[in-house]
């Protein structure tokens, strides 16, 4: 078992405190959004090794620590399932301000976009790039307050019901296009015609549409609407999140994101869980790089439940186990622990809360406290985890 050293990404809508109290650190003002756990390039943890697991060792990378030994790291199943890499990325997720209205793309799309890119000689880190990598990105998120959030498709009858009120030409326009008897094609027809419109429409008609809004619009989603509005002036995703559901996760529900689904994450503090990739399209709601044909493309327009996702009690633990191949989630209390971790596999524990002592098969023992995450190598066998406390395990499917 290895103490992991993590990296903090300072993107404008993070928190500026959620994260520095997990980590015990004194806040500096700044934004601070999401923690990452794993070895996704973009900003890999590093890997305490050669001590006791209590902290002492050397510093090495954790990409380079995979190359090292990979079937002893990953064991031989999950490299033989993924490669020789670590199929998926856990985070702290801390919102203060709304993120982008985004979806991922299905593991056929993720593939033939990044090769599409390569060819073109994109820089992989370049801003206007769409896939910087060939992997899809479905991801779970876990509410640790409560936590709000635009995701998939509403009955497009709830969003025309809306829009009763609204008389300027969009709304018009938008009611009709809501009204047509199968629902897929109301929601993307509208959809389209709020992320497309010309220059005259952004200009003018998105003005009007809000003017009105703000005095005559109604429903659960109204507030939300004028939020986004003054957020992002003049960005038509503000009226696009009309079309979603708007929800309010309390601490330790859970949602799953599959490919497809259109969402944003508007403020609060959650656990996520994700393949691990950084490929987003952005339809709005940032500075970030848009590009609304290709999110178009990927987006699944079905009125569809919420996807929430119950956890499955098993040895002590509490599992999310969404049915991708990628991840798996388990959660140790909050409060006494007594728990079970499989061998075999890799995985990343993070204490939330309290402590706990982890001893593994092959006789290895640390203790984790509030902010420390550490690795369990596959090697390294079934893992007893016991404390008072509240600690995520992240590993492979199942």
């Amino acid at each position: 078992m290895h103490r992991l050293i993590n990296q903090v990404r300072p993107y404008a809508w993070g928190a500026k405190e959620a994260i520095p109290r997990l980590l015990g650190a004194e806040p500096d003002g700044s934004p601070q959004a999401e923690l990452w756990m794993g070895a996704h390039p973009a900003a890999p943890s590093t890997l305490l090794t050669g001590g006791d697991g209590g902290g002492a060792g050397a510093e090495t990378a954790f990409d380079a620590f995979i190359a090292d030994a990979p079937k002893e790291v990953l064991g031989k199943d999950t490299v033989a399932r993924f490669g020789e890499r670590l199929p998926f990325l856990l985070k702290v997720l801390a919102a203060e301000s709304p993120l982008s209205l985004q979806a991922h793309p299905d593991e056929a799309r993720a593939r033939a976009g990044f090769a599409a890119e390569e060819a073109e000689g994109i820089p992989v880190n370049a801003a206007d790039r769409n896939y910087r990598d060939p992997f899809h990105k479905p991801e779970l998120v876990l509410a640790l307050e409560p936590f709000e959030a635009l995701c998939g498709f509403r009955d497009p009858v709830a969003a025309l019901g809306d829009l009763a009120g609204i008389r300027c030409e969009l709304a018009r326009r938008l009611r009709a296009d809501l009204a047509a008897p199968d629902p897929h094609i109301a929601l993307r027809t509208a959809m389209t015609r709020i992320l497309t419109l010309d220059s005259r429409d952004l200009d003018q008609g998105l003005a009007e549409f809000i003017e009105e809004w703000a005095h005559r619009g109604g429903g659960s989603h109204h507030a939300t609407v004028l939020d986004l509005v003054r957020r992002y002036p003049g960005d038509p995703g503000a009226v696009a999140a009309l079309l979603l559901n708007r929800i309010t996760l309390r601490p330790g529900e859970a949602l799953f994101l599959p490919a497809g689904n259109v969402h944003a994450y508007l403020r609060g503090t959650a656990v996520e869980i994700m393949a691990s990739s950084d490929n987003v399209l952005r339809a709005g709601l940032t500075a970030k790089h848009v590009d609304v044909p290709e999110l178009l493309a990927v987006v699944d327009f079905s009125v569809l439940p919420i996807p929430y996702t119950r956890p499955v009690p098993v040895e002590g633990r509490s599992e999310y186990r969404p049915g991708v191949d990628e991840f798996s989630l388990a959660v140790l209390g909050p409060g006494p622990i007594e728990a079970r971790m499989p061998g075999g596999a890799p995985s990343i524990l993070l204490a939330l809360d309290g402590g706990a002592e982890l001893r593994s098969e092959c006789g290895a023992h640390t203790r984790l406290t509030r902010g420390q995450s550490v690795f369990v190598p596959a090697s390294s066998g079934a893992v007893q985890v016991e404390g008072t406390g509240h600690v995520v395990a992240a590993t492979v499917g199942f």
